[in-house]
């Protein structure tokens, strides 16, 4: 784990007067810690390769065993170790070297979120950042329901699950790799599920269906008022012409007056003075 301080032991309880140690780093062997005790030497390395051993290397004069300090991933990778003398033996270190891991983080997708007439459900997602050579898994109790891993470094994880909002099981997200684990356990379902009832489509569907029932009521209104104005104008001109008629006759009783007075006799009248 990284911040730990890693011990490459030798095996050898005492150096012998006539043996050399050699310490070697990575694929290219870079040396970063040697012994010639027939010499009195007895060395460290710091500055290779690149600098990232300085101040983090302890040599074991006796037993030439090599101690890492403040560990990191960088300096994950093959460690070899020579000891030459009356005969060569040399031993390689694989070491692997772990970030510490986050707590997973937990979040319900609403958007996900599905209704029946049974049940309600939402999908939850457990996500972790920045990590590498884990496994990002859902328990359900001590059930594995899913799981995925990457061997990659410094790489985002996200993982969903759809269940109940109403469900009373206990479900966990567990993040690990080989040394360490990091849980989010006993989910309280019903706290990051809420039941659809307001889902934003059955909303979108109602909006639409009051739109168009709104359209209706317009269209009937507008029809109704159009046929109203239409037998208004036919009343009137019906009443026009009753008007004419009556115009009509009565110049026809008129004619009919002068008519008789033409009939009319006078009779002469003297008068005598």
């Amino acid at each position: 784990m990284e911040g730990d301080c890693v011990t490459l032991n030798t095996d050898v309880t005492e150096i012998r007067e006539d043996e050399d140690i050699l310490w070697n780093f990575g694929v290219n062997n870079s040396m970063i810690a040697q012994i010639k005790k027939k010499k009195q030497i007895f060395s460290t390395y710091d500055d290779g390769p690149d600098g990232k051993f300085r101040d983090r290397l302890k040599l074991d004069k006796q037993t030439a065993s090599l101690t890492v300090t403040n560990i990191t991933t960088e300096h994950t990778g093959l460690y070899k170790l020579e000891i030459s003398g009356a005969k060569l033996i040399s031993k390689t270190f694989n070491v692997s070297v772990y970030a510490r891991l986050p707590v997973p983080v937990i979040s319900s997708n609403s958007s996900q979120c599905s209704s029946s007439s049974s049940q309600h459900n939402c999908s939850l997602l457990c996500s972790v950042v920045n990590v590498g050579h884990v496994t990002l898994s859902w328990y359900k109790g001590n059930s594995l329901l899913s799981s995925i891993s990457v061997s990659d470094l410094s790489i985002s994880l996200s993982l969903p699950l759809e269940v109940e909002y109403q469900d009373k099981n206990s479900y966990s997200c567990v993040l690990n790799n080989p040394i360490s684990n990091q849980t989010r356990h006993n989910l309280n379902i019903t706290q990051l599920c809420q039941p659809c009832s307001d889902s934003p489509r059955i909303v979108l569907i109602s909006a639409a269906a009051g739109s168009l029932l709104i359209v209706v009521v317009i269209g009937i209104f507008c029809i109704y008022r159009k046929c109203k104005g239409t037998d208004q104008e036919v009343q009137t001109c019906d009443e026009e012409i009753i008007y004419a008629e009556t115009t009509f006759y009565k110049r026809k009783t008129r004619k009919l007056k002068v008519e008789e007075e033409e009939h009319v006799e006078y009779v002469p009248v003297i008068m005598r003075l």
